[in-house]
C-alpha cells in the first residue's frame, strides 16, 4: 500500500475498479485516487465529445439540522442559504477572519430543516473541526463521509446515460438542482453539477453500492462512448472552464474577491458571516490582486502553477494553474496578478524555464458548454 508519511492513503469503494481497468494510482489529498486510464487527453476528448465518469467518492459530506441550521449555516458560510428551497444547492465559500478561504463546498437543502455540504476531500477533517467549534445549541453536525460514494458523470451525453441507469426521468433537473431516485432499491441523490464546463451530474449513493453503480454506468455508457476519467482529464477539464481550485485560486491567503468568485458572497444578508468585515474593508477599498485568464502567445513549453508572471518588465504575479488545453491546443493558464495590471486583452509574460514568454489576457472561462 502506499504510505503517506506515517499513515496509509485511504482508498474509495471503487479502488480496485480503478486497478482492474489499468488506472495509474497517485496519492492526492490523503487518497489513493486514479489519474488516469487510458491516457489523459483521450480521457479529456470523452468528457467533451460524449461522456466520462470520475470517482469522486474521496469528497467529504456533512448533514446539518436543526431549527437553527438555516440561520447558522448563514454565519459560517459567504452565501446566502435562505435562497435555497428543499431540492436545490448552491456553491458557497467558508472564510476565515482576514478574508481568505478556509473552503469551497456546495450545499444542498435536502429537506426545510436538513442540509448536506458537500466539501473538498483534503480539507474534509479541517472543515469539519473548523464548523464543529462554532456549532450552536440548536444545529446537529455529522460528518457522514465514510457512508457515502460518489460519482460525476459529465459530458454531451451525460443525460442519456443516465437515463439508461436510472428509471426516472431526470431530464427536469434544472442546474444546482437535487433530485432523489433509486437504485437496486437504495436511495441515490443526484444533483445536476459538475466541473467540466459540460453538462452533467453528480449523484452520491451509499458506499455498498458504489461498485454496482460505477460498473452500471460504464456498461449502459460504452455504446454511447462514455469511459473512466480520472484527475488528469479532470484537471485539464476545469482548467478550459477557468474554475477555481482550492489551493491554487483559492487558498486561506486568497480571497473570493480576488479569486473572482465574489458573487457567491451576500453582504446583504442579516447574517454575520465569518471574515465579512475583513472582506468589506477589502471590497471597499479595492483588492490589490486578481486572478486572470491567460493564453501563450508563442510556441513554448506550459505554463505551470508557481511561475512568476511580468508586465511590463516587472514581477506583477504568478501562475495558479496551467497548462495545454487538449480542446483548444493551446497552452492556458489562470494567474494572481496585481490588481492594476489585470485588464482583458492585456500584455503578460510568463517566465518558463528562466525565460520569459509572451502571454495575452483573455476573458473566462476558456471553454463553456453548459446550458443556462
Amino acid at each position: 500500500m502506499a504510505i503517506r508519511g506515517s499513515s496509509p492513503l485511504l482508498k474509495t469503494p471503487l479502488a480496485a475498479n480503478h486497478e482492474a481497468l489499468g488506472a495509474k494510482m497517485v496519492e492526492f489529498g490523503g487518497w489513493l485516487m486514479p489519474v488516469q486510464y487510458t491516457g489523459i487527453l483521450q480521457e479529456h476528448q470523452a468528457v467533451r465529445t460524449a461522456a466520462g465518469v470520475f470517482d469522486i467518492s474521496h469528497m467529504g459530506e456533512f448533514i446539518i439540522s436543526g431549527a437553527g441550521a438555516e440561520a447558522w449555516l448563514n454565519t459560517v458560510l459567504t452565501n446566502d442559504i435562505r435562497a435555497i428551497s428543499p431540492g436545490h444547492g448552491q456553491y458557497t465559500l467558508m472564510l476565515n477572519e482576514n478574508g481568505g478561504v478556509v473552503d469551497d463546498l456546495y450545499v444542498y437543502r435536502l429537506e426545510d430543516q436538513v442540509y448536506l455540504a458537500v466539501v473538498n476531500a483534503s480539507e474534509t477533517d479541517k472543515d469539519f473541526e473548523w464548523l464543529r467549534e462554532r456549532l450552536v445549541a440548536n444545529v446537529t453536525l455529522e460528518n457522514v463521509s465514510k457512508h457515502y460514494a460518489g460519482l460525476a458523470l459529465q459530458g454531451p451525453r451525460a443525460e442519456a446515460v443516465l437515463r439508461k441507469v436510472f428509471d426516472r426521468e431526470i431530464r427536469h433537473i434544472r442546474r444546482n438542482q437535487l433530485m432523489t431516485s433509486q437504485y437496486k432499491g437504495e436511495s441515490v441523490l443526484i444533483t445536476r453539477t459538475g466541473y467540466t464546463g459540460e453538462e452533467g451530474y453528480e449523484f452520491f449513493c451509499p458506499s455498498a453500492s458504489a461498485v454496482e453503480l460505477w460498473e452500471r454506468v460504464l456498461a449502459e455508457g460504452a455504446p454511447l462512448g462514455c469511459a473512466p476519467a480520472g484527475l488528469g482529464a479532470r484537471d485539464t477539464l476545469r482548467l478550459e472552464a477557468a474554475y477555481p481550485l482550492y489551493g491554487h485560486e483559492l487558498s486561506p491567503t486568497i480571497s473570493p474577491l480576488e479569486a473572482g468568485v465574489g458573487f457567491f458572497v451576500n453582504f446583504d444578508k442579516p447574517e454575520h458571516f465569518v471574515g465579512k468585515e475583513a472582506l468589506g474593508g477589502r471590497r471597499k477599498a479595492g483588492v490589490p490582486r486578481r486572478s486572470v485568464a491567460f493564453e501563450m502567445s508563442a510556441p513554448s513549453a506550459p505554463p505551470r502553477a508557481g511561475y512568476a508572471v511580468y508586465a511590463d518588465g516587472e514581477k506583477v504575479g504568478v501562475v495558479t494553474s496551467g497548462g495545454v488545453s487538449p480542446t483548444l491546443r493551446k497552452n492556458i493558464g489562470l494567474a494572481l496578478i496585481n490588481s492594476a495590471q489585470a485588464r482583458i486583452g492585456g500584455q503578460l509574460e510568463i517566465e518558463i524555464r528562466e525565460k520569459r514568454h509572451p502571454a495575452l489576457m483573455v476573458r473566462k472561462p476558456f471553454y463553456n458548454n453548459i446550458r443556462k
